[in-house]
């Protein structure tokens, strides 16, 4: 499971006395645990690898949020410890998928769902979070699909 493997890495590091690497997965492991109570006070169950996946990519987003604005403010030491957060969690991501790998698979999705419209948008999503959960990112794939289905 991929949180054995953060928990590993994170005993790597403190061996290795990696500060940044060490805080950077204990921060990833208390997001999770927080995404776990979330989970069981909605009466759903523990996150499941792709859950985390999910979560991870949104860590990721967040941070390079945070590059932006510390960059737009001047404070380039801010920037540069975000951007390795950034690696660290991203470490725990499958390889992304490039342009050309997502359009293919939004078209295969499209065809698989017989999606006809705008309205067909949300079950062609569906699709692509089943099978390329952490492959990708979602709001620009999102943006790929509304232009198949309206085009």
């Amino acid at each position: 499971m991929l949180r054995d493997d953060i928990n590993n890495a994170v005993k790597e590091a403190m061996k290795a006395k990696d500060e940044r690497k060490l805080s950077t997965l204990r921060m990833v492991n208390s997001t999770l645990k927080n995404a776990d109570i979330a989970a069981r006070g909605e009466g759903k169950p523990p996150l499941t690898d792709s859950d985390v996946l999910a979560v991870l990519q949104k860590m990721i987003k967040q941070r390079q949020e945070s590059v932006e604005l510390y960059e737009k403010g001047g404070r380039a030491e801010l920037a540069a410890g975000e951007r390795e957060e950034i690696a660290v969690i991203s470490a725990y991501l499958p390889k992304q998928m490039s342009d050309d790998e997502v359009k293919t698979a939004i078209s295969a999705a499209v065809t698989e769902t017989g999606a006809a419209g705008m309205k067909d948008m949300g079950k062609v999503i569906a699709v692509l979070k089943a099978k390329y959960t952490g492959q990708m990112d979602f709001a620009k794939a999102s943006a790929l699909v509304k232009a198949a289905l309206s085009g």
